[in-house]
């Protein structure tokens, strides 16, 4: 994809399933990936050797993505190290799911946060760099959850929902400058979240998926890539759904 080459991109939760795949795509499109990770140190590293061993750039950089401060760390290291920055997926986030009723402030709370709040702080704090390049792609991965709701996801629903409210605010507010923001919106992706679902339940979710199988990490990790690339110029405040055709309309 020519449209990635020479770019600069930071992937938040690089160190999970979905960030991780991105970053390599990025990689291997020809940008310069941070891969950001809080906790999975391991994770992130082994997804820097990868793009490595691919013959790309990339580096590993801690953050708690939901303290200003440490967002604003990282994103000035990654002025420092490479000049510029290009791309910003948001894909950090977590789950504490429970029925809406028994839900606790502190796991509605640390959601929010994660998933909501990250994307906020990360989005406000590589502005600056994009306004003056006058070029930037920023991609949220939100999820089908946040257009259907789930039960005992509400705080997880909230926060994706609440991610496309944030794209297509910022979509409207920086696309005079060659800034576009959109969201992906992932179904039943097959990164391990499948293996504890009983036969019977995956027969059950496989028959609401029109392609009839569970999506993989490249399915959205390709998807990413286009909406990061100089292709998607034209694009910018909308929600891509890779479910399969499970969600419509």
């Amino acid at each position: 994809m020519a449209g990635l080459e020479g770019r600069v991109a930071i992937v938040t939760g690089a160190s999970g399933a979905i960030g991780s795949a991105i970053a390599r795509r990025l990689a291997r499109g020809g940008a310069k990936v941070a891969c950001h990770y809080h906790c999975g140190e391991a994770r992130a590293q082994a997804v820097v050797d990868a793009i490595a061993r691919g013959g790309g750039e990339a580096s590993a950089v801690r953050a708690d993505v939901t303290v200003a401060t440490d967002v604003d760390g990282l994103v000035e290291r990654v002025l420092a190290d490479w000049g510029r920055i290009d791309v910003l997926v948001n894909s950090a986030g977590i789950t504490r799911d429970t029925l809406l009723l028994r839900m606790d402030e502190a796991a509605w709370d640390a959601v929010i946060s994660t998933n909501l709040k990250s994307a906020y702080l990360c989005s406000r704090s590589v502005l600056r760099a994009m306004m003056r390049q006058r070029h930037g792609r920023i991609l949220n991965v939100g999820s089908v959850v946040g257009i259907t709701g789930n039960p005992g996801q509400a705080n997880y629903a909230a926060a994706k929902a609440g991610m496309i409210g944030l794209a297509r605010s910022l979509a409207r507010e920086v696309a005079s400058r060659g800034i576009t923001n959109n969201v992906l919106a992932p179904g039943f992706i097959d990164a391990g979240m499948t293996e504890t679902l009983s036969d019977e339940v995956r027969q059950n979710v496989l028959g609401a998926i029109p392609v009839k199988r569970f999506g993989t990490v490249d399915d959205v990790a390709e998807a990413a890539a286009f909406l990061c690339s100089d292709e998607a110029g034209y694009i910018t405040g909308q929600v891509l759904q890779v479910d399969g055709g499970m969600v419509m309309g």
